[in-house]
């Protein structure tokens, strides 16, 4: 009996196996075709070349690339968009402009490096030695020394021609160092690889390879000291910088979907900055200064806690603002949330960089040290002021960057790899302006700490356009923050250091104001027309993921996307 039921469970398991195969294996095709599944295997494949073909600036590289990119836009090409959902229209849009951009940056790169590879010409006999290495191919040790000793002395002679040449500009020189160094590196880890393993190459290639690369470093400072002054050099700050130029950076503001020219920004800087110089001069009036509104500034930054006392002032404001969000229902905030956000301080080595707060899950408070300078802590003191802290925190925790990396991580998690910084810092700002206009900063010393920051957004635009325009050097926009702001000199030299030297993208710093001002004309076509209620509003775009704002417009308009997508929104005119 046993037996005869097990045969009739086996076949009826077969016969259902083999019916459903046919379906299964058509769900799976078409999961994989998925615009979700392509965002991933994307990822994971560039990252995938990016581990195997480590020297970005070589021939091998850009070429593996520029294919690796190419293939994927033809594959592209073939997705039936209008069959597309909105949300998988808009993950296609993105994953294509994300691509074409990786392409495009990587062909200037490449352009960049061709120009300068006759500076290197020892790259095509080292790359046979480095490319072999990553299969363990055993070298001909004997040869290898050889080739050794020939490049020394040729790259020695690079040395001393150098030096009968005129300068060359710095940005080139820069570069031309910085690829001599990655090369010097490649090959220093392929010597390591197989010193470890290879008696032979060890006993043969110590020596010569040990020569070589002292006379590969000694090459590169000599490329990097050898440039024409331009305002990219050390001019006397520390700072140097790779301004991108006017064309470059027309390319950029596209590839981020904003339809503007630089002019255009910094006309909207200007005319923010004027409405902040206005507002500054009513809280001057009612804090007893007339029209001298640096004055009250003044009383401002002095007022601040005293030593020990700023991380639980800190937290007093993360819950003022948290308690506040959720009294007028402004949007939704998970419990978890709320719990998780923590606190660190940051080193004196680190304020040199951000002399202000930064946020995230974690707020790194500024605030002095006991090893500093007297001016120094003075700075710190008055940079990190309670009124400037008021509207920082709720920038950096909730509702602005803690509850954005917490929803980005919960929700659409592809679109990670879409990151805009107008999201990231348009969406902290937002909230600076909308509790503005919700009177939170009631007092006048509130709202002079307030402004300071709109202020800064406003001059962080016009500093950051001019120095990537090549207009402004890093001193003029250092000045720029000083004299026009009302910076402490110490924190304007570190903000300026942190734009040009940090690593961020050329569009960051303008993306804070650019950002929030996206924000504010879709508020004003959404809620403020009534088609959305303002809690709905604001939990719809974090729940849509860190993407161009313009995106997160289609997502919430219902607007339809063609395969051909290009950027026209203007909301500067709303």
């Amino acid at each position: 009996m046993r037996t005869f039921v097990g045969c009739i469970a086996t076949t009826l398991y077969v016969v259902l196996y083999v019916c459903s195969a046919p379906f299964v294996k058509a769900q799976s095709l078409e999961a994989d075709k998925s615009i979700e599944t392509l965002i991933y295997r994307f990822q994971e494949d560039a990252e995938s070349l990016n581990r195997r073909y480590t020297l970005r600036e070589s021939d091998e590289y850009y070429n593996r690339m520029a294919g690796f990119y190419d293939d994927w836009l033809r594959e592209l090409d073939g997705v039936n968009v209008a069959t597309l959902r909105l949300a998988e229209k808009v993950d296609f849009v993105m994953l294509r402009q994300t691509i074409e951009e990786r392409r495009f940056t990587d062909s200037r790169r490449q352009s960049e490096y061709l120009a300068i590879k006759p500076l290197i010409p020892f790259t095509d006999s080292l790359a046979s030695f480095i490319i072999q290495r990553r299969r363990g191919v055993q070298p001909n040790a004997q040869e290898l020394a050889a080739r050794f000793f020939r490049l020394t002395a040729f790259v020695v002679s690079l040395g001393k021609e150098l030096r009968q040449k005129p300068k060359m500009p710095a940005r080139q020189a820069s570069k031309a160092a910085s690829i001599t160094r990655e090369w010097r590196r490649a090959l220093e880890e392929a010597c390591k690889f197989y010193a470890s393993y290879d008696p032979l190459v060890s006993w043969w290639a110590k020596n010569p390879s040990e020569k070589l690369l002292a006379a590969l470093e000694e090459y590169a400072s000599a490329l990097q000291a050898w440039n024409a002054p331009d305002n990219t050099q050390d001019d006397g700050t520390g700072i140097v910088g790779m301004p991108i130029g006017r064309e470059e950076f027309i390319k950029s503001l596209q590839f981020a979907m904003i339809p503007y020219t630089p002019d255009d920004l910094i006309a909207v800087g200007n005319t923010e900055f004027a409405w902040c110089e206005r507002e500054m001069l009513r809280a001057s009036q009612e804090m007893g200064f007339g029209t001298n509104w640096k004055a009250a500034l003044e009383k401002v930054k002095n007022d601040y806690v005293a030593p020990g006392e700023q991380p639980a002032f800190i937290t007093l404001l993360a819950e003022e603002a948290i308690h506040y969000v959720e009294k007028n229902n402004l949007l939704t905030l998970p419990p978890l949330a709320k719990e998780t956000w923590r606190m660190s301080m940051m080193t004196p080595e680190q304020q040199r960089i951000n002399p202000f707060f930064l946020g995230g899950e974690l707020i790194q408070v500024s605030f002095p040290t006991d090893e500093m300078r007297h001016d120094e802590k003075m700075m710190s003191l008055r940079g990190n002021n309670k009124h400037f802290a008021r509207a920082t925190v709720f920038h950096e925790l909730i509702p602005g960057h803690h509850l954005q990396w917490f929803m980005m991580n919960r929700y659409n998690r592809q679109r990670q790899l879409f990151e805009s910084p107008f999201w990231t810092e348009g969406w902290a700002l937002y909230w600076e302006m909308l509790l503005w206009d919700r009177k939170f900063t009631a007092t006048p010393e509130d709202r002079v700490g307030a402004l300071f920051w709109r202020m800064h957004r406003c001059a962080r635009i016009m500093f950051s356009i001019n120095y990537h325009l090549g207009k402004w050097t890093p001193k003029q926009c250092i000045d720029f923050l000083v004299e026009k702001v009302g910076h402490e000199r110490a924190n304007a030299e570190a903000e300026v250091r942190r734009s040009v030297m940090g690593g961020y993208g050329p569009l960051y710093q303008l993306a804070y104001m650019i950002g929030a001002k996206q924000f504010m004309a879709l508020r004003k076509e959404l809620v403020e027309s009534g088609k959305m209620a303002e809690k709905d509003f604001h939990d719809a775009i974090l729940r849509s993921g860190n993407i161009p704002i313009e995106m997160t417009r289609s997502l919430l308009t219902g607007q339809q996307l063609a395969k051909d997508f290009k950027t026209s929104w203007r909301f500067l005119e709303r």
